[in-house]
């Protein structure tokens, strides 16, 4: 639980990534964090899933350079465990934990426009702002927790017909000019969480080495009674998954056994079956396209 504040004094937050030879975009990503949080106190804690590379003093350097703290892993433990480890090594004087990647550079004042809505809004327990891809276009961010309709139609079509009315109902799409609203779920790659409602939770599920962690924390977070809240005057760049794109197959796998994790979560018990079978079809259905596809 988080101290208590002064009335009207601003919270003091986290800021917690994972590096997994990531010295390349950290810099970056740490140069942008005193700007993005002028009016906000905060601390920095960066995980190191990958503690015996060679990048490994780099990442030190630059952590240090950013008045954060280092905390390396036993080894490649995942995203959520790792932030996890992260959120638990904190004191107990931070309201807000900012989880990001690494690969993400925040605009000036973002996370200020963040801790504002979160103190606007007290049923919130998760904001996350709008997230650009480098070419420019906004990553479909705050989803729609999957369900067997949209769940069974994105896995089919995403990839053969992706304006299917059950990929834009999972996206949540909404146009070019969105606007503050509620969603299923916010992208872990970057949002804000209340501390108590993370530590309440478990925080992240460590069932999933990758992917959907943050799908089933957003949904957890519903359950509990809170709202997931898309903030896009707050704005951050996602310069590209750097860590996995030499492993795609792996990770297509890894996603795919995530995602039926998570509807056998949702979707439990005997009588579910059938259905738990065919979003294990369409899955597979997926993945067998997409590896033909980029085998060509």
């Amino acid at each position: 639980m988080t101290a208590q504040r002064a009335s009207g004094a601003r919270p003091r937050i986290a800021v917690v990534t994972v590096s997994y030879d990531s010295a390349a975009v950290l810099g970056p990503f740490l140069d942008s964090v005193p700007a993005a949080a002028a009016r906000t106190e905060l601390d920095v804690v960066v995980a190191d899933n990958k503690p015996g590379s060679p990048a490994r003093a780099e990442v030190e350097r630059l952590v240090a350079d950013a008045g954060g703290r280092y905390l390396p892993m036993t080894g490649n433990v995942g995203y959520g465990h790792a932030i996890n480890e992260a959120v638990a090594s904190l004191g107990g004087d931070h309201e807000f934990v900012l989880v990001s990647n690494p690969d993400v550079v925040l605009a000036p004042g973002s996370v200020d426009v963040l801790v504002d809505t979160m103190l606007e809004l007290d049923d919130a327990g998760a904001i996350g702002p709008k997230i650009l891809e480098s070419d420019g276009s906004a990553y479909p961010s705050a989803r729609s927790v999957p369900s067997i309709r949209n769940g069974i139609g994105h896995a089919l079509f995403a990839n053969v017909w992706p304006a299917n009315p059950w990929t834009r109902s999972y996206r949540l799409e909404i146009g070019e000019n969105p606007v503050r609203r509620d969603a299923g779920w916010l992208s872990g790659s970057c949002f804000l969480v209340r501390r108590e409602v993370f530590d309440a939770l478990g925080g992240f599920d460590t069932g999933y080495f990758m992917y959907f962690e943050d799908v089933d924390l957003g949904y957890r977070i519903g359950q509990a009674g809170w709202r997931n809240v898309y903030e896009p005057a707050a704005e951050v760049l996602h310069t590209g998954a750097h860590s996995t794109t030499t492993e795609s197959a792996r990770m297509l796998q890894a996603h795919h056994d995530s995602a039926k994790r998570f509807l056998a979560k949702k979707y439990s018990g005997p009588l579910w079956w059938p259905l738990r079978a065919v979003l294990s079809l369409g899955l597979g259905v997926r993945s067998a396209f997409v590896r033909r596809r980029s085998a060509h």
